[in-house]
């Protein structure tokens, strides 16, 4: 029978929806990040680099282009035959069929794949976060520890602590309380959402709480195991970490990525990022462009301004054109003479000519101001914003849209066109 020390779970079925438009027709963990990069490539590039190369990857939200992306694994080394990378999307049973409700009820729904390989250990990871982390140095520490469950932690501003599953533990890093969110947090250690747990105590609390409704990780499964008096482990993690759950943070770890010593460096020989390339011709850049602080993607070709900014594969950036501090995704058609400033531009948009985007004050959002803030402009998926128009901040644009959308060519601050038909 196959065996396996330890075998990871990587949760990639969520929507995103604080992502607004960018997630409208793809699972959050597909989103492109860094240029060439989708989000789910950081805990895939962890597994192999930590030698785990048995990764089941549950989707469920648009897995479309997470599943083309994926692949059989040859990026990251995960084309195995025992083993590997495997898409696990729920399905139809003889009894019943359900979706996943929580991210407990989709690792229960898939016990009998994690049984196959006979595991001591299961990582359990979620598909959302740009980070690197060695899990080989988190699972020493569990065995060490003698933990059933280790959660990684990290600490975070008391300010913002009550966003986060928060863990108090004693001075061996054992988790004597937890609690969801608190109001009143009495500790900075957040849940990174990065458990171990021994495959025993995992199947045990997972049959033992499957009738549960949306069955979680923090509101249930942890719960049973601390009351069952199983050891449960603090893991500390003192490296970089980013949920990019919301546009602006999503906009700010891109941000990041151009420093001049950025944080996060996406370049170490020895950690590093795989992802699946297209082959493309290298970047053209004409006599009259101008780049400073840039990610530049393959394949794309630059005849006007861009400083500050990431820009995917396959772009087209027209002559006389000036981007600032955006983020143009894969595929995208920048025409002539346009103004670009804080825009997040998703993948196969067509931006025409004397377009100008990000312009005026600051208005919140009128449909959405938790979602559109922080003076962004985002423009959907293949979505179309006709010549000469200009946009103002905290706006968004999804869909085909042409000059009758824009009275006066113009978009105030704060507003929202979504054609129909489109989310």
């Amino acid at each position: 029978m196959i065996k396996k020390e330890m075998i990871a779970m990587l949760l990639a079925g969520g929507q995103g929806s604080r992502l607004g438009v960018l997630t409208s027709k793809v699972a959050k963990p597909a989103v492109a990040f860094g240029g060439k990069y989708r989000i789910i490539d950081f805990p895939l590039s962890n597994c192999i680099n930590s030698g785990v190369d048995t990764v089941g990857v549950l989707t469920q939200y648009q897995p479309l282009r997470l599943n083309s992306h994926i692949g059989i694994g040859i990026p990251w080394d995960l084309d195995r035959n025992i083993g590997g990378v495997s898409v696990l999307p729920p399905y139809e049973k003889s009894v019943n069929s359900e979706w996943y409700t929580g991210t407990a009820n989709a690792i229960y729904q898939n016990l009998e794949y994690m049984e196959s390989f006979n595991p001591e250990y299961i990582l359990i990871l979620s598909g959302d976060h740009i980070y690197k982390m060695d899990y080989e140095e988190m699972l020493n520490f569990h065995k060490e520890k003698g933990a059933e469950c280790t959660i990684a932690v990290m600490p975070v501003p008391i300010e913002e602590a009550s966003r986060f599953g928060i863990m108090i533990a004693d001075e061996e890093r054992r988790i004597t309380e937890f609690e969801e969110k608190p109001a009143q947090p009495r500790s900075n250690l957040a849940s990174m959402g990065i458990y171990i747990f021994n495959w025993k105590t995992l199947k045990e609390a997972l049959i033992a709480m499957a009738q549960q409704p949306a069955l979680d990780f923090g509101k249930h499964v942890i719960p049973y195991c601390h009351e069952k008096g199983a050891p449960l482990y603090a893991y500390e993690f003192t490296g970089y970490w980013k949920d990019v759950g919301t546009l602006h943070s999503y906009w700010e770890a891109n941000m990041e990525l151009i420093d001049i010593v950025p944080e996060f460096n996406l370049y170490e020989e020895y950690w590093k990022i795989y992802t699946k390339s297209d082959i493309l011709p290298p970047q053209y850049f004409s006599a009259e462009s101008r780049v400073e602080r840039c990610i530049i993607g393959e394949g794309t070709d630059i005849h006007g301004e861009v400083y500050n900014s990431v820009i995917g594969c396959g772009v087209t950036i027209g002559k006389g054109t000036v981007v600032r501090d955006s983020i143009i995704m894969n595929g995208t058609v920048t025409g002539e003479n346009c103004e670009l400033y804080k825009a997040i531009v998703a993948e196969n948009a067509e931006i025409q000519n004397y377009v100008k985007l990000g312009i005026g004050d600051e208005t919140q959002n009128d449909t959405a101001p938790h979602i559109y803030n922080h003076g962004l402009v985002t423009v959907g998926e293949k979505s179309v914003v006709p010549e000469g128009v200009t946009v103002g901040k905290n706006t968004v644009i999804s869909g085909v849209t042409d000059r009758s959308d824009y009275p006066d060519a113009y978009l105030a601050s704060g507003k929202t066109l979504i054609k129909a038909g489109e989310q």
